[in-house]
């Protein structure tokens, strides 16, 4: 095992830190390429080479009359990504908790980091073994990931059917439009899963996306419907006397931009009846507002 002090490093990746760190410590101020390169103690060829790629991604700006660098507005919204992040964990913890306690269950907190689908956060009443673990992760392709962005607008959900399918799916246009309207309206979203649906997603925890063997992906899509089914729709789905079998409520949260962060998620698992889906889907959309207030989202400011 490698120590934690010992790992690697990379002198050319420490340059463009030491850059970043000294035009932080001296916010407002600007410094030209001589100077930046006389305090780094990095040579000029080196130092333009590490501030014009800065400047590319705005992460740095240059004065094109003094022809001085000073912070870019990239750091902007890196900085406020990283604030949202660090204090969103906590605050969510706070508010699943809650809902532990109201509805003696399990709730998490997840989000899309890169290309999967990461637990955040847990948690559980006593005596209970979730089904889940924080850190475990998950595809980002269908059919996995329609309630991470749902609520995006209908352009962040064109972009995720487009993306490669994990398993072979239906697309059920007419169903899937049925399903961003009401779960829009409401604020949440109710997943129904048989048996053999909890076992695929059991599955699927860890599996990377196109990782599945060409003949087992073409079985398991057998046992896949289409996009949108597994989600109860009250004002289409035929109503029972006998409840629905819920398998999960999940509801968004929102960032500073209006865009989905993370899903709160309420787990079931039992059949419920129409009024005890409600009670449940909207404490669980009021928590997920709650967030969102408190790490300065908002809702989008479009109606789809």
């Amino acid at each position: 095992m490698v120590a934690a002090g010992s790992a690697r490093r990379s002198p050319p990746t420490e340059r463009v830190v030491q850059v970043l760190d000294f035009l932080v410590a001296r916010k407002g101020r600007q410094f030209g390429l001589s100077e930046l390169a006389r305090q780094l103690d990095i040579s000029k060829p080196t130092c333009l080479g590490i501030a014009s790629a800065l400047v590319d991604g705005g992460y740095l700006i240059r004065d094109p009359v003094s022809k001085s660098y000073g912070l870019g507005p990239a750091l902007i919204a890196a900085g406020r990504a990283a604030q949202q992040g660090f204090a969103a964990g906590p605050i969510a913890r706070e508010h699943l908790a809650k809902l532990r306690e109201r509805f003696e269950t399990t709730c998490t907190a997840s989000a899309v980091v890169g290309d999967r689908i990461a637990v955040l956060e847990l948690t559980s009443p006593p005596g209970v073994r979730p089904t889940v673990k924080v850190g475990e992760v998950y595809p980002f392709a269908p059919p996995v990931g329609l309630m991470y962005v749902l609520w995006d607008g209908d352009e962040r959900l064109e972009a995720w059917l487009r993306r490669e399918p994990t398993l072979p799916v239906q697309l059920d246009r007419e169903r899937l439009q049925r399903v961003a309207t009401e779960c829009r309206r409401d604020g949440y979203l109710v997943e129904t899963l048989t048996p053999v649906g909890r076992q695929l997603h059991a599955l699927m925890a860890g599996v990377a996306a196109h990782a599945l063997p060409t003949d087992l992906r073409d079985v398991l899509g057998e046992m896949v419907s289409s996009l949108g089914e597994r989600v109860y729709l009250r004002d289409s789905d035929v109503e029972s006397a006998d409840g629905h079998p819920v398998s999960l409520i999940a509801a968004p949260t929102f960032d500073a931009e209006g865009h989905q962060a993370m899903v709160l998620t309420l787990y079931v698992g039992a059949t419920i009846s129409d009024e005890e889906i409600r009670v449940r889907g909207q404490a669980l959309a009021a928590a997920a507002d709650a967030v969102t207030a408190e790490v300065g989202g908002r809702r989008p400011l479009t109606n789809f």
